[in-house]
């Protein structure tokens, strides 16, 4: 199959880290000795020293590029995969610091990798995303993206929240506890995995439940098709001590009797990947699976 070539460049960085500025100097001016148009996210212009670079704003570069080059950490790619989910543009990470899970292109060696991208010698992964509603007597007050987790949680007071979760209109069960973690794959090696849940292999179309420090211990995370649409209902009994959360990112108050939907986004994300990408390597990195003692 013949790979998609790659034209015009958005160059999107972690806000307030001193090393962006560098990095994306050196890949700017890489990319336009190669003829290529380049845009840079406007929160980042005062980071870079080179002019020939157009300024704009995130939703410009989702209409205009046809690659978008995420540099910092998971957590800066988590937020630009939110904010060009509707764009279709894919996305390649550069890792500042430790070896993330979604940008695994080092630094060091972040020109020779994206070198061989150019040149058609890449991976391409597809992710999907969730999209999250939180209905307040009949009226949608909230809607919300998330490439990780969807989180309903306590945040104000030292008790436990009820929860009842349906899964396509099908009771579930009722939860007393700190929350409930709605994983994606992609999710399942973040919160998830901190508390107690599996992890899920990036390719399957599936969603994980995962409740946090249930008051019931037979309360048990569990994986269901990603399909499914899950509805959660903060139950009559709390009183404004829960909110939901996307990506530990985007923040909503709940009150008693609300209702939080969340399905599987149409579109999904495309992750771009040098071909000695190799997940399992990974998580044996990130996890210390390698490690003897």
């Amino acid at each position: 199959m013949t790979q998609q070539t790659f034209n015009t460049i958005g160059l999107i960085g972690k806000q307030n880290d001193p090393r962006v500025g560098e990095a994306l100097d050196t890949l700017s001016h890489y990319l336009l000795e190669q003829g290529l148009s380049v845009y840079l996210d406007e929160v980042n212009a005062e980071a870079v020293t080179s002019s020939a670079l157009e300024i704009c704003t995130r939703h410009e570069i989702g209409k205009r590029c046809d690659l978008a080059i995420v540099v910092g950490g998971d957590g800066t790619l988590l937020n630009a995969a939110r904010a060009l989910a509707d764009h279709n543009v894919p996305l390649a990470g550069v890792n500042l610091g430790r070896l993330g899970f979604l940008t695994d292109i080092s630094h060091d060696n972040m020109i020779a990798y994206l070198s061989e991208i150019l040149q058609g010698h890449y991976i391409t992964e597809e992710r999907f995303l969730l999209d999250s509603a939180v209905i307040r007597q009949g009226e949608k007050l909230n809607e919300a993206t998330a490439f990780n987790d969807v989180v309903v949680h306590k945040w104000n007071v030292a008790r436990m929240i009820e929860l009842e979760t349906y899964i396509n209109g099908k009771r579930l069960n009722q939860l007393r506890s700190d929350g409930l973690i709605i994983a994606t794959p992609t999710g399942s090696t973040a919160y998830a995995l901190s508390a107690g849940g599996p992890i899920i292999d990036p390719v399957l179309n599936a969603l994980l439940l995962v409740p946090v420090c249930p008051h019931t211990m037979s309360n048990r995370p569990i994986v269901i098709s990603g399909d499914n649409e899950i509805e959660v209902v903060i139950c009559e009994r709390n009183h404004d001590n829960a909110q939901v959360t996307c990506d530990g990112q985007i923040s909503f108050g709940l009150s008693a009797g609300d209702r939080i939907k969340i399905r599987k986004k149409e579109q999904p994300i495309h992750l771009i990947h040098p071909l000695q990408h190799d997940h399992y390597e990974i998580l044996r990195a990130k996890l210390h699976w390698a490690e003897t003692s």
